[in-house]
């Protein structure tokens, strides 16, 4: 690579870093216009913003605001909604530190990539390589904060899966004290916290939207198609059902309990026997062998000295 491309792709790297900086400073300063102007039109009232009480400062939530444009592109089907609300992050807070992730973690990647490849020789310091090496960083960038949303809310509904069974038995023994489905939540969100530290949380938020007005079936639907399991949204839908119509609530709650424990007993066999195949190769490559040395070597030791004292 000669000096002069060199110096060109250096050139380019610090111009890049110096409009990313312009950047952030424009963004801090239309934020900052942004909230004089809503004071204005608004005196002594809260700002009206989307990520308004999270706090953070104007810039920060300015590249937000950009990331979430920026994840428009990608996700264009609003998935990154129903990840959040099975992540369980629904904070503001939670929430503005992903979108502004989604904007900075691009070009905190693009930076080493670019000064990798301009200090590289070699077929990685040619231009094309240089540019395939930045728009890989790029991509990657920013898809990462979605990749570790993703396994967020893929280990939380993992966990939320689990406590559904304990859920169920919970259920049973409120309904047989006699006890509403408002009652129940309650008695859950008070005393069952430490049990059901998932759906704890959620019905937590469900019993607050019931004391503000909102409708009980209309809120475990909601409940059911955020968290997208099906082992609780058959439970919901069975309370949904006991709730609008009525009914004897016990019995069809232990079916539905019977029907889990017979899904997770089939799930559990086809675990075993994936790791019983698992086994059988990890066996065949590596205690086979062992195990051969140790049987038939001394036997092939002694034919091998046999045939050298016949040589002789």
């Amino acid at each position: 690579m000669n000096a002069g491309l060199f110096a060109a792709l250096v050139a380019g790297a610090i111009v890049l870093g110096g409009i990313a900086v312009a950047a952030l400073i424009y963004l801090g300063l239309q934020a900052r216009e942004g909230s004089r102007l809503q004071r204005r039109l608004n005196p002594g009232g809260a700002e009206v913003g989307e990520f308004n009480g999270a706090g953070g400062g104007e810039v920060l939530q300015a590249i937000a605001s950009r990331g979430k444009k920026l994840e428009a592109i990608v996700d264009t089907n609003n998935e990154s909604a129903l990840l959040l609300l099975q992540a369980g992050w629904r904070a503001p807070q939670q929430r503005l530190v992903y979108y502004a992730s989604q904007f900075v973690a691009p070009v905190l990647l693009l930076i080493p990539a670019l000064v990798l490849t301009t200090s590289a020789s070699g077929p990685l310091s040619k231009p094309h390589m240089v540019l395939a090496v930045c728009v890989m960083a790029a991509i990657f960038g920013l898809l990462l904060p979605r990749m570790v949303l993703r396994s967020a809310a893929k280990n939380r509904v993992r966990r939320i899966k689990a406590e559904v069974p304990l859920f169920i038995h919970l259920l049973v023994l409120l309904f047989e004290a006699g006890l509403s489905t408002r009652q129940a939540f309650a008695s859950l969100v008070r005393e069952g916290r430490g049990v059901l530290p998932e759906l704890g949380k959620e019905f937590e938020l469900i019993l607050r939207q019931m004391e503000a007005g909102g409708e009980t079936g209309e809120l475990l639907d909601n409940l059911s198609r955020s968290i997208a399991l099906d082992d609780l949204t058959s439970v919901l839908s069975l309370l949904r059902q006991v709730d609008r119509y009525g009914g004897e609530v016990r019995d069809p709650l232990l079916e539905t309990l019977k029907v889990l424990e017979e899904r997770r007993s089939l799930d559990m066999r086809e675990l075993v026997n994936l790791l019983s195949g698992r086994m059988t190769v990890v066996m065949v490559l590596f205690f086979f062998p062992a195990l051969l040395i140790f049987v038939a070597g001394p036997a092939f030791l002694g034919i091998i000295k046999a045939l050298g004292d016949v040589n002789q």
